[in-house]
């Protein structure tokens, strides 16, 4: 195709950091009106090549085009001026706003005695809501809105900047399954518009629904770029991990546990707010609980309240047959309970600060010294982990926040576990990560219930949960609605129709 329909063009892109290259002469495009899904794995650079194209950072080498014409872009508003609109895993709006607010936030329109014309905001928002076919209330606020509207008013804002290329990083993350349907009936018909999307997912029924075209990065350099026609799912999953993947996301039945003597977990009558209503369950040693339903079912809370974070009304909760008091994280912890919670940047790490302390933040105990920590074992205790996690971090004293998503990860995952807690609940565990760490992480929950670890998981993503799960909970408007045995389900469309009530 003529390069004249390329909406972007980006040539031979290169960028180190600190002299370690993170994308080595990368060219991709995408042209008019297409969507074009951009994969890899953590830390292969696909965030860093939109950053560029984004302005956030400046390559060190390649160009940037935009409809055909060399364009300088070095800040956040240089993209925006080029038509660069980016919709982020990790939503960038403000809470206490109204919907009209955060579109136009920093933009606003102004009055003729030079003050925000608030009236005029929210014209203007229902007529962006209007070309997206979308109903959202313009003068609602924001904190009060569902996961779905906080992504559609993402995708205003960009629109309302006269974005032609939209950037999407993993948008249905967050979204009920329902929710991501609308959203890609939305994506169609901003695709209709002429509107260029680069949709960035690891979800490969996402992909192949939507874009047009793959292309692949691993380890900083372009792998391939191709029509999906042309590409079968397991060629992306190979390109993307640069090997085959050995049923890591298949079913394997494992050996039964002996359930004798007390359950290691026991939920008796659980009361905790509005999305906890009279939840009972045991769980065995060695046994997989799988909590399916859809958002606002009561999972999250569920795990909130096991874990001490939200305050029980009523119920008990017994540990080895015996009750105990979970009224805080810290009483869960000493009972040997850990959460791997569902947001990880805002709940499960401290971004500021470095991947070796995020680690040994819930182990100071084990590397005190008297009154002092132990700054040689903290060392050695981090990095064991980071060898034993296999994270992928330059330096231990790197922060946080500059690791890619699946390493952030696996840092909150190798934090907890270094606890060696006896009952492990996992919130989402596989979000926003790509294939490979994906199979690693529900191996390693396999080898934890071998070990004899009783594990609670919360997924979305229907496979994964019935990949690892013996048992699945279905729970509706804060109750366990089902309680079916991993042998009972014969497919994915078996548990979707329990999560309904069908």
């Amino acid at each position: 195709m003529n390069t004249a329909d390329n909406a972007v063009e980006m040539r031979s892109i290169s960028k180190s950091f600190n002299g370690v290259p993170v994308l080595k002469d990368v060219s991709f495009d995408i042209r008019k009106g297409e969507v074009h899904a951009l994969a890899g794995g953590n830390g292969a650079g696909k965030s860093t090549l939109m950053k560029v194209l984004q302005g956030v950072y400046q390559a060190d080498a390649g160009e940037v085009l935009i409809d055909g014409k060399p364009t300088l872009i070095t800040s956040i508003q240089d993209a925006k001026a080029a038509g660069i609109g980016m919709v982020f895993q990790e939503f960038s709006l403000v809470p206490s706003l109204t919907v009209a607010q955060n579109i136009f936030l920093a933009a606003e329109p102004l009055g003729s005695a030079g003050l925000i014309d608030d009236r005029a905001a929210v014209r203007r928002a229902r007529e962006v809501f209007a070309e997206m076919e979308v109903s959202v209330d313009p003068q609602a606020e924001v904190s009060r809105l569902g996961t779905a509207y906080w992504q559609l008013t993402e995708i205003a804002k960009a629109l309302s900047q006269n974005a032609q290329v939209l950037i999407m990083d993993e948008p249905t993350a967050s979204l009920a399954r329902h929710e991501s349907e609308a959203l890609f009936e939305l994506i169609d018909r901003l695709k209709q518009r002429g509107i260029s999307i680069i949709y960035i997912s690891h979800r490969m029924d996402e992909v192949y629904r939507l874009a047009d075209r793959i292309t692949i990065l691993r380890d900083g350099t372009r792998l391939l770029t191709e029509p999906l026609a042309n590409v079968t799912p397991e060629q992306i999953v190979e390109g993307i991990v640069g090997k085959k993947i050995e049923g890591g996301l298949a079913y394997r039945e494992r050996v039964s546990v002996a359930h004798e003597g007390a359950p290691l977990l026991e939920v008796r009558g659980l009361n905790a707010g509005k999305r906890v209503q009279d939840v009972s369950f045991s769980l065995q040693p060695g046994e997989i609980l799988g909590l399916a339903g859809l958002m606002g079912s009561g999972r999250t809370e569920l795990a909130r309240a096991l874990f001490g974070i939200d305050r029980r009304d009523s119920g008990d909760i017994l540990i080895r047959g015996e009750r105990a008091s979970l009224n805080s994280p810290q009483q869960a912890i000493d009972a040997g309970i850990a959460l791997i919670p569902e947001d990880r940047r805002a709940q499960g790490l401290v971004l500021d600060h470095s991947v070796r302390d995020n680690l040994l933040l819930p182990l100071l105990g084990q590397i005190k010294r008297g009154p002092l920590l132990d700054s040689t074992k903290g060392k050695d205790l981090s990095s064991s982990l980071i060898k034993k996690f296999a994270v992928k971090v330059a330096h231990p004293q790197r922060p946080v926040r500059l690791l890619s998503g699946g390493n952030q990860q696996k840092v909150v995952i190798a934090k907890w576990l270094g606890t060696d807690p006896d009952i492990l609940i996992l919130d989402e565990p596989t979000a926003g990560v790509d294939i490979g760490t994906k199979s690693e992480i529900l191996e390693m929950i396999r080898e934890l219930a071998s070990a004899g670890k009783a594990v609670i998981v919360i997924s979305s993503e229907y496979p994964e949960l019935l990949a690892v799960s013996d048992r699945v909970l279905v729970l509706k408007d804060g109750s366990v609605i089902r309680d079916i045995p991993r042998s009972d389900i014969a497919d994915e469309e078996y548990l979707q129709l329990a999560v309904q009530g069908v």
